[in-house]
């Protein structure tokens, strides 16, 4: 999962980014309004963790931009004071979920969790396409019932690519969503093509239909021929 850090107060924005990246989450921060307005506009996240005081603006301010640019981001409203007039106007301009600072980042983790399932209609922690199973929860993969060994990157590729299944994949916007502001360093995408080559291998080794599809000069397509 892709993740927004929109928190002005350093020592808080690392910490959750840290804890965030333990669990396999791609995290980029930001510290004030203008950074994440700019982010927002250039690139999709499963997930944006907005402080309601920022700067040089509302963090509400952000949330109706989000919003108004019908934009389909989870948003979870973080906040110093526990205010229920902060609650309900951040609810009503389309906040998914909110927190009152202090909080534990474990809680943190499970509420962005249920955000994300809840965006992209998962009922449950797992997550099913045709013969193939991913348990999110732990992180497992079967085929047929049967367990598959992926890697991390292995393993993000194939949740990535049946979340958004059907959908033709650039190469840019794989490698971002998958590396954030990491992939600035990524020379070329030859990185990506053995890890979907390993991904596709394992899964056709494990009796799984051939759905990976390169589409060439494009990028990727997960889905039923």
């Amino acid at each position: 999962m892709k993740v927004l850090i929109v928190e002005d107060e350093q020592s808080l924005n690392i910490s959750i980014s840290e804890y965030l990246k333990t669990l396999d989450y791609t995290c980029e921060s930001v510290t004030n309004y203008a950074d994440a307005l700019e982010k927002i506009d250039l690139y999709e996240y499963d997930c944006v963790i907005l402080d309601v005081m920022l700067p040089d603006a509302s963090g509400l301010e952000l949330l109706k931009e989000i919003r108004d640019q019908r934009k389909s981001e989870g948003i979870l409203i973080l906040s110093a004071r526990d205010q229920l007039d902060d609650k309900l106007k951040g609810l009503a301009l389309g906040a998914d979920d909110y927190m009152t600072k202090p909080f534990h980042l474990a809680e943190l983790s499970l509420r962005i969790a249920a955000i994300v399932r809840r965006k992209n209609h998962l009922l449950s922690n797992q997550l099913d396409f045709e013969e193939i199973s991913v348990d999110l929860q732990e992180k497992k993969v079967t085929v047929n019932g049967n367990p598959v060994q992926l890697t991390k990157t292995e393993y993000k590729f194939l949740v990535y690519f049946i979340v958004n299944k059907n959908k033709l994949l650039s190469k840019n916007l794989i490698a971002e969503y998958l590396w954030g502001d990491d992939m600035e360093a990524v020379q070329s995408f030859d990185f990506m093509y053995s890890h979907i080559k390993n991904l596709r291998r394992k899964l056709l080794s494990a009796g799984c239909g051939d759905y990976i599809q390169s589409v060439y000069g494009m990028g990727y397509k997960f889905g039923i021929l």
